[in-house]
């Protein structure tokens, strides 16, 4: 049953993660602006997240003496996406995301942004740079935020492991922390809880409001400018993944907010919207915890990973998305089984680097007890644990042992980007100092990511094809409006995030560009708003 009442507002955004900064830009411009989330606390993906964002050309880049134009970002995204369907969408973002960091900096809740090293993921090409692109938000005393803070959903740890997070936060949720913080202080934004999109409300072809489902209640609310609709991709939705993806991952492996369930993508394409790159997702290996779950596992400092047949396949340490993704093409198209797929490393390995917690600590009984971890005292003993052909996992192991002395990686060229040497040596987080990547050069071995396999027990942990998010979505243009299939747009319709088709295709050009993707459209969206004629 419909409720009688229905609240008027400006603009309307569906999703309290990336589009929240939407909403602050358009609550600062005076627009009367509502943000309906569907759980009850604020954040979305972007909480669980480093919160980087790839804007070439921005401020923070400038202040670090990082010598970077949006010219050299454009021939990179020429390069790497190669699809000239993208193109107006990618000079579009190079735009916005420098213009957007300049406004938000004008706020004093987002401070100065900081870059950090983290280089581009194919820097070797035309336009790439091994400094990187990517700017973070700095941390944020969860004082400053006072009660604001009880509504900012928490880090993936302490939501799954009750980890403290300490008197200070960072990444994203130091980012939506701030984003709240200032759309709520603008006057003009009014932030709706517990409130599930169900439908959009179309009037003479115009879309003027959303139906939605609040505390159980059937409610509607009237846009007068315009809906963004924000809310994530369809990760933890069985149904839609195992319709469009290429192995039927059902979501239970996604790093992704447990609500992302696809609710805009349906109401979208319920009115009419085309759609693209359903069958992509943001892969990432995912590292299997004692829990039977995985999270989001990046830069293997040392060990190799081995297919069923026993067999190395990929550069361990390669972009994550690159690795994800191999992960799923080769299962897909091999006819060898690569889901799962086994970490296999040993004792030395686990002494320097850990696993499931600091170097240097014990290793935390869970592990083996759950079964997550696999120990045995010789390389025969651990192929019959991980079911995988003795012989094969021996010449395996063989092979890349041969190749610590030199410190070269003959078949995958593990340690030979920039990417891969971010991880040799101490990188400071730039919004979080007290986390870093490292691998401690031993004597003897060049290249710290090429230790050799030789020291008893062997282990072997479970590496799974995980997700920061769907990538598919809506088709937008270089304003955020969604689009029919005829590429007209839906009056009064924006999406951005992972609600809409990439403006990257199905490449993952450098750290941040997911989110840097979601502020970039709906700043963009809100400027359409803004100029569209009443």
């Amino acid at each position: 049953m419909m409720t009688n009442s229905e609240d008027t507002f400006d603009v309307i955004v569906v999703g309290s993660g990336g589009g929240l900064v939407g909403a602050y830009v358009a609550a600062s411009r005076g627009l009367r602006t509502l943000v309906v989330e569907k759980t009850d606390l604020v954040g979305g993906t972007v909480a669980y997240s480093g919160a980087g964002l790839w804007f070439p050309g921005s401020a923070p880049l400038r202040r670090a003496g990082v010598e970077d134009d949006a010219e050299n970002a454009r021939t990179y995204l020429r390069d790497v996406v190669a699809d000239g369907s993208r193109e107006r969408l990618q000079d579009a973002y190079l735009r916005a995301g420098a213009e957007l960091i300049d406004e938000l900096e004008r706020n004093p809740w987002f401070r100065s942004f900081v870059h950090g090293p983290v280089p581009d993921y194919y820097s070797w090409r035309p336009g790439g740079t091994p400094t990187g692109r990517t700017v973070f938000p700095p941390a944020l005393p969860v004082a400053e935020l006072g009660e604001l803070f009880d509504l900012v959903r928490r880090s993936l740890p302490t939501e799954r492991w009750g980890f403290d997070e300490g008197p200070v936060v960072s990444g994203g949720r130091a980012l939506i922390g701030r984003a709240l913080a200032a759309f709520l202080e603008t006057g003009n934004g009014t932030l709706r809880l517990n409130t599930a999109l169900d439908a959009l409300v179309v009037e003479d072809g115009r879309v003027v409001g959303v139906e939605a489902v609040s505390d159980g209640e059937r409610v509607r609310f009237r846009a007068d400018r315009g809906v963004l609709l924000a809310a994530g991709g369809f990760e933890r939705d069985r149904e839609l993944r195992e319709r469009y993806q290429q192995v039927p991952l059902t979501g239970e492996w996604s790093n992704g907010a447990p609500a992302n369930t696809g609710d805009a993508l349906r109401a979208g394409i319920a009115i009419g919207a085309a759609t693209d790159l359903l069958d992509e997702a943001w892969f990432v290996p995912g590292l299997v915890q004692p829990d039977g779950l995985p999270v989001f596992h990046t830069g293997t400092r040392g060990g190799i990973w081995v297919n069923g047949a026993g067999e190395r396949f990929v550069n361990e340490t390669r972009p994550y998305d690159q690795a994800g993704h191999e992960l799923v093409r080769l299962h897909a198209t091999t006819g060898v089984r690569h889901i799962p797929c086994h970490w296999v490393f040993d004792q030395r390995q686990l002494d320097r680097d850990s696993i499931g917690g600091p170097p240097d600590q014990p290793l935390p009984e869970e592990w083996l007890k759950s079964g997550a971890l696999k120990r045995a005292d010789t390389l025969e003993e651990l192929a019959r644990l991980i079911d995988v052909p003795f012989e094969a996992l021996d010449r395996t192991v063989e092979e890349f042992n041969g190749y610590a002395p030199t410190g070269t990686d003959e078949k995958f060229h593990r340690g030979e980007t920039p990417w891969d040497r971010m991880f040799h040596h101490i990188v400071p987080f730039p919004a979080d100092p007290r986390q870093n990547f490292t691998a401690r050069s031993v004597p003897g071995f060049p290249n710290p990511l090429l230790l050799p396999i030789d020291t008893p027990p062997y282990y072997a942990a479970t590496i799974v094809p995980s997700d920061i998010g769907t990538k598919g979505g809506l088709r937008i243009d270089e304003h955020a409006r969604v689009l029919r299939p005829d590429g007209r747009p839906i009056a009064g319709l924006y999406a951005t995030g992972n609600t809409a088709a990439p403006m990257s295709g199905r490449v993952y050009p450098g750290a941040g560009t997911p989110i840097g993707s979601s502020l970039a459209f709906g700043y963009l969206a809100v400027l359409d708003i803004v100029n569209a004629p009443d």
